[in-house]
């Protein structure tokens, strides 16, 4: 009986662990997709960018505190997110002149302003 009760703890951590392993293999394949999008044309900041995901990664694999993963997926959310929604590339393409590349995702729709009051109706 103990056994059966040890073995089926024993499958829950493991089925934790591999829902755990899971939300890390998702995180670390969104955060290269947004990269890849993020820098697009810029191999330098592409292949910057990817070190630096990859060595956060590699440094924390043997992480094993459920309460530190979830900080740290939380972390690389955030990132994910403020790459996303904040960064926009900048070209540099004459002396004081730089152009700008915003992506799609970033683009809102412009109001005109009007100096006149509308009418209530």
């Amino acid at each position: 009986m103990c056994a059966v009760i040890e073995k089926t703890f024993s499958e829950e951590q493991d089925s934790c662990m591999m829902g755990t392993r899971l939300k890390v293999l998702r995180v670390f394949k969104d955060l290269h997709k947004t990269r890849r999008d993020v820098f697009k044309d810029d191999g330098r900041a592409l292949t910057a960018a990817r070190l630096k995901i990859n060595e956060e990664f590699k440094k924390n694999k043997n992480e094993t505190s459920e309460e530190n993963i979830k900080e740290m997926l939380k972390m690389a959310r955030s990132v994910e997110t403020i790459l996303r929604e904040s960064v926009i590339q900048v070209e540099h393409v004459e002396e004081n002149k730089i152009l700008l590349r915003p992506r799609k995702s970033l683009l809102l729709e412009n109001v005109p302003y009007c100096d006149s009051p509308r009418e209530k109706t």
